[in-house]
């Protein structure tokens, strides 16, 4: 007899945990989550999971910390609760962009969080299109990328396509930007953004014809959507026509959404491994549930997830 499956979730992203279970066909498991008045949290299994081949969900949202202390301690306890076991679902993978040592005297921080999610009692990892390619390096157990890319490039293969260009928001960005140019059969320019002499990051001009074009910017995940904004200023100056764009992960701190639609952005695309704070009708949401629901049963079955692509 197989190991039973069973998937938990915290509390970063409950709606999307809720969605992977139901197309599973499960029920989320029975966790509970206490809080204390020093800001100690305390995690409890409420089920038996000994011999469990065991999911937990949790996605890297604001509060980054707490979230991520609830991961470690989640796993943790699925440990010493004896799963057969554990895999961290991390939709949106903590501390992504701190992938290299840029300058000096500083921390690998996503690296770190490899260390740590090991050190907890993770067997291995199921994430979403990771910022870049040697986070996966960074890990001691086996990791699972998923890729996001088709599902916004399904949404937009939707729009009329024929007059238009994928417009990468910098040059560092090129080369995942031409991923979604590929899928979606469309020409690829480039906005030359990059250090002056001063230091400041400046917008120098677009690389390609955008000229009565409409543009969709992507990438694998916007926070401001400072890049973006600056990026649309620079291609209406080129003659472009209506703007969009999308990303796999949207972040969207503060008033970032507010901000791309003063800059001119007429629709954004993103999935829902973060939720979004602010709903918009120009903001279109991609659930990304189905996919991890599949790339689950697919770990439990033993079965190949690069299939899935």
């Amino acid at each position: 007899m197989g190991k039973t499956l069973k998937v938990f979730a915290g509390n970063s992203n409950p709606e999307l945990a809720r969605s992977i279970c139901g197309h599973l066909g499960l029920n989320p498991g029975l966790i509970e989550f206490v809080s204390f008045s020093n800001e100690n949290i305390k995690v409890k299994i409420c089920e038996n999971v000994r011999g469990s081949d065991v999911f937990f969900i949790q996605t890297s949202v604001p509060s980054v910390s707490d979230n991520l202390m609830e991961l470690l301690i989640a796993l943790d306890a699925l440990k010493y609760a004896s799963a057969g076991r554990i895999t961290a679902v991390l939709p949106y993978y903590p501390y992504a962009l701190a992938d290299s040592k840029d300058e000096p005297r500083i921390s690998v921080a996503g690296r770190l969080m490899a260390d740590l999610i090991a050190e907890a009692g993770a067997n291995r990892i199921l994430t979403m299109t990771l910022h870049s390619p040697q986070i996966v390096g960074f890990s001691r157990i086996p990791v699972d990328q998923l890729s996001g890319v088709p599902i916004i490039c399904n949404h937009y293969a939707g729009f009329n396509l024929d007059n238009a260009v994928v417009v990468a928001p910098d040059i560092s960005r090129a080369k995942v930007t031409e991923i979604y140019s590929k899928q979606l059969g469309l020409p690829l320019a480039v906005i030359d953004r990059r250090r002056d002499r001063s230091g400041k990051i400046r917008v120098h001009g677009v690389i390609g014809d955008v000229d009565g074009r409409n543009v969709i910017f992507f990438d694998d995940e916007i926070i401001t959507g400072l890049s973006v904004c600056e990026g649309s200023e620079a291609v209406i100056e080129k003659g472009a026509k209506e703007i969009y764009a999308g990303c796999v992960h949207g972040t969207l701190v503060g008033t970032a959404v507010d901000n791309l639609l003063e800059a001119g952005i007429e629709h954004l695309a993103v999935t829902d491994t973060i939720p979004l704070g602010t709903p918009s009708e120009k903001v279109a949401v991609c659930s990304v549930a189905s996919l991890f629901a599949n790339a689950i049963k697919a770990i439990h079955d033993e079965t190949s997830i690069s299939a899935l692509f």
